[in-house]
C-alpha cells in the first residue's frame, strides 16, 4: 500500500512542477520589479545626500522568499488533491448534528422541488 501512496505522490508532484515553477518565477519577476521600482529611485535621490543610510530591502517585505515558496507549493497540491471540480458532481460529505452527534451526510437534507442552502458560519 506504501508503493502506491508513493507512485501517486510522485505523479501528483510531475504534474504540478510545471505549474509551480510558473507561479515561482512570477513571484521572482514581481519581486524583482517591486524591488527595482523601491531602490532605484531611492539610490538616485540618496547620491548627492551622505548623510542618510543606504536603502535596504530585508527578507520580511520579499515576495520571494522560502516561506511563500513553500505556501505556493501547498496550494497548488490542495487544489490539485481537492474533491470538487468544476462541472463535477458535488461530494456528499458527512456532517455532525449538534444536537445528538449524529452523523448524516448533506445530501440526506435535501427535498425534492426544494433548493438546498447551506450556511457555513463560525464560532468564535
Amino acid at each position: 500500500m506504501n508503493t502506491v501512496k508513493a507512485m501517486k505522490n510522485a505523479i501528483v508532484c510531475l504534474i504540478l512542477l510545471p505549474r509551480f515553477f510558473l507561479a515561482a518565477i512570477m513571484l521572482w519577476f514581481l519581486d524583482f520589479h517591486c524591488v527595482r521600482k523601491r531602490v532605484f529611485p531611492k539610490m538616485k535621490e540618496q547620491e548627492g545626500n551622505i548623510v542618510d543610510p543606504p536603502v535596504c530591502i530585508s527578507e520580511s517585505n520579499r515576495m520571494f522568499s522560502w516561506e511563500s515558496i513553500k505556501a505556493v507549493w501547498h496550494g497548488h497540491k490542495l487544489d490539485f488533491l481537492k474533491s470538487a471540480h468544476l462541472g463535477n458532481v458535488a461530494p456528499n460529505t458527512e456532517v455532525v448534528q449538534l444536537r445528538d452527534q449524529r452523523c448524516n451526510r448533506i445530501l440526506d437534507y435535501a427535498k425534492e422541488k426544494r433548493p438546498l442552502i447551506l450556511n457555513f458560519g463560525s464560532c468564535t
